[in-house]
């Protein structure tokens, strides 16, 4: 019992942090969101891969990288989901630097919805009809939105769907978090580092540049990254998944409160009427979640 109390502290600080992320990333708004991103790959990759060598797993981390080249479809697999990832990093840092706040929160209360259909169609997983009924709710409450403002939640969408794929492709791989997040960086890594070396030629580079402040922030964006997966892995190899699926919905509903009492966006009947759709799909989605569970304990 201790262990699940460990673990659901664990797990629920790293979606407090995820919540919070709006607040670490709007204190950079004047930073190009590329930059941000190039920033966040290179020290994600600096900081966690010291993590792995005082944890002494080095040695450990050198024989997945051995096993993935080995097995080259999961080695290409793992470098498609790195991108995936980095896509929905961006998406997440431009979205929450451009004021589409509530947006990113939409996209991250779909991604649930997004991860069973893509299990449906992907993995030949069966729906239960409480989950169809959810579906159908969630589709209600974004087809309201998008009737009322006329645009597709473009990036609501791209943030659910991004995460989504990159969920799914890691479904297929066998690979602890923290060393995971070394090997899945060093994928983007010459992207990032070839993105600063033309900063640095073109002039336009704010790391090192600016003030102490900015370069402060963007070290620490590979830790913000870094510290909430390390804690998320200990959380979900200690709790129920569906008790992880429950504690997810801390992030969107933070940032939410971030979007609209913080960062003064638009949250009006409409808004309330679709998110109270989404909301209803996500508690009939968690209610049938533990009924099965409990069904085959």
């Amino acid at each position: 019992m201790q262990y699940d109390k460990q673990g659901m502290i664990a797990a629920f600080i790293a979606y407090v942090l995820w919540g919070l992320f709006p607040l670490y990333w709007k204190a950079l708004t004047y930073v190009d969101s590329a930059e941000i991103l190039a920033s966040r790959v290179i020290w994600s990759f600096i900081l966690t891969l010291i993590f792995v060598v005082i944890l002494r797993k080095g040695h450990q981390l050198i024989r997945d990288v051995k096993e993935l080249w080995q097995h080259q479809k999961t080695f290409w697999t793992l470098a498609v989901a790195a991108y995936l990832v980095t896509l929905n990093w961006f998406l997440y840092i431009w979205a929450v630097n451009h004021n589409h706040i509530l947006e990113t929160s939409l996209g991250y209360y779909l991604n649930p919805i997004v991860s069973i259909l893509l299990g449906i169609i992907f993995l030949k997983e069966r729906l239960a009809k409480a989950q169809l009924v959810g579906v159908i709710i969630a589709v209600i409450g974004v087809a309201i939105m998008i009737i009322n403002y006329g645009t597709i939640p473009y990036v609501s969408f791209g943030l659910a769907l991004s995460f989504g794929f990159y969920g799914l492709l890691k479904k297929r791989i066998q690979l602890d978090a923290t060393r995971g997040l070394v090997i899945e960086t060093a994928f983007v890594l010459p992207i990032a580092l070839l993105y600063y070396a033309y900063l640095a030629i073109e002039g336009k580079m704010s790391f090192g540049m600016i003030d102490l402040n900015t370069t402060v922030l963007l070290i620490g964006g590979g830790a913000v990254t870094a510290i909430p997966l390390i804690l998320f892995a200990v959380g979900a190899q200690k709790i129920p998944l569906y008790l992880v699926g429950f504690i997810q919905y801390v992030a969107p509903t933070m940032t939410l409160l971030l979007g609209v009492f913080v960062y003064g966006e638009s949250f009006g009947s409409v808004e309330m009427l679709s998110f109270g759709f989404i909301w209803l799909a996500l508690i009939i989605f968690s209610v049938s979640t533990i009924v099965e569970v409990r069904k085959h304990h």
